[in-house]
């Protein structure tokens, strides 16, 4: 272990038409010390996950997380993006930082405000985080970039309608337990299988039930070093972490392999010294159901082109041999980007300290993998996380 998570906090994620990106960071930075029981004076450095795009006129926003109190002034603070895996980017650039033996205890925070920005903007936003020259014009926005990859699915290894339906109602099913998710309702297979008008499809094969929310949120975290970790109440240690970047382009790659987020497995895993069977449970990156499906494969939970077993056969329900999503994902969850990664984080962290919410707790869980990505499979983050305390 380099560094664990010693405290966290959440807020509920949805719409805040009452909050600003300001607010959110200084609530969440507040209440994350308090967690971990740490004095703001006691932060060696800030890490700011911010993807933006657009979403807030504010651009310049490192320096929002010392308006949570006058001690962090003059604290190291940077602002991290990259795409919709800003918030793991950030965490891992905190774990940086304590491995260079440069901090001891860094202050991590993710945000976005994503639902006062109008619709049409918000699709023009979400697909900066594509390969411009090609899907610049893509109908549908970056929600078309993905109904392509699931049609191309399809069309190789057979129509997973059903499959993309179970994955939707399985994690709308267990968001109803986390009292931090946007939308905690059961809407069960029939409704995410059948289009309708309030289920119209989207792109592609893709139906609204198929799509993660646009979100408002923010959570934060609080990291420390080996030796400060073991004096606190809860450690949540990092025992394998990797990174893998791909091409922005489709072109370049075999976008139904997902091979930067196998990568990212394979060596998060390789570090940690287990296999995936070891785990517990996985928070992984559902920005839409046929990223999950893929994911499965791509962890190596299932063969390629058949991730639909999984959850056919109830491998990923809570209860499973690996449960997957027991916070309800992005898809209940909601996917306020920059926040995503470092929600993830918080969620597994939680469920390890035995501090998950009611309903939405794994049972004995000892070992959790977070899979967070930017673009379709471009940015690729995995996490194994360990208590230790």
């Amino acid at each position: 272990m380099s560094a664990a998570i010693i405290g966290w906090a959440h807020l509920p994620f949805g719409k805040h038409d009452a909050e600003t990106i300001e607010s959110m960071v200084v609530k969440v930075a507040n209440e994350a010390l308090a967690h971990a029981g740490i004095a703001p004076g006691d932060v060696d450095e800030i890490v700011l996950g911010h993807f933006n795009a657009g979403f807030s006129l504010q651009d310049f926003t490192a320096s929002l997380v010392l308006q949570a109190d006058d001690r962090l002034r003059f604290k190291p603070s940077t602002r991290i993006e990259n795409a919709c895996a800003t918030g793991s980017a950030a965490v891992h650039q905190g774990l940086k930082a304590i491995a260079a033996k440069s901090a001891e205890i860094v202050l991590v925070v993710g945000v976005e405000q994503m639902t006062t920005t109008p619709g049409a903007q918000i699709g023009q936003n979400l697909l900066k985080a594509s390969y411009l020259p090609e899907d610049a014009n893509t109908p549908g926005g970056f929600a078309g970039v993905f109904g392509k990859i699931a049609a191309a699915y399809f069309q190789k290894h057979g129509d997973q309608s059903d499959a993309l339906a179970m994955i939707a109602a399985k994690n709308h099913r267990n968001g109803i337990a986390n009292p931090y998710a946007q939308m905690r309702k059961d809407l069960g297979f029939e409704f995410c299988r059948a289009e309708s008008e309030k289920n119209p499809f989207v792109a592609g094969p893709l139906k609204r039930t198929d799509c993660s929310l646009v979100s408002d949120g923010a959570a934060a975290l609080i990291l420390a070093d080996t030796g400060t970790a073991r004096e606190m109440r809860r450690a949540i240690a990092f025992r394998g972490v990797a990174q893998a970047q791909d091409f922005l382009p489709l072109a370049k790659r075999d976008i139904l392999a997902f091979e930067g987020c196998s990568v990212a497995w394979q060596r998060a895993l390789a570090q940690a010294g287990i296999s995936l069977a070891d785990l517990s449970f996985v928070e992984t990156h559902d920005c839409f159901t046929i990223a999950e499906l893929i994911e499965y494969e791509a962890m190596g939970l299932t063969k390629r082109g058949e991730g639909a077993r999984a959850i056919k056969e109830g491998w990923t329900a809570m209860g499973g041999k690996l449960p997957v999503n027991p916070s309800g994902g992005l898809k209940a969850k909601g996917h306020p980007v920059g926040a995503t990664g470092v929600s993830m984080h918080v969620m597994s962290a939680m469920q390890l300290a035995g501090e998950a919410p009611k309903g939405m707790q794994v049972k004995e869980a000892t070992l959790a993998g977070v899979f967070n990505m930017g673009g379709a499979a471009v940015a690729n983050y995995t996490s194994v996380l360990e208590r230790v305390r």
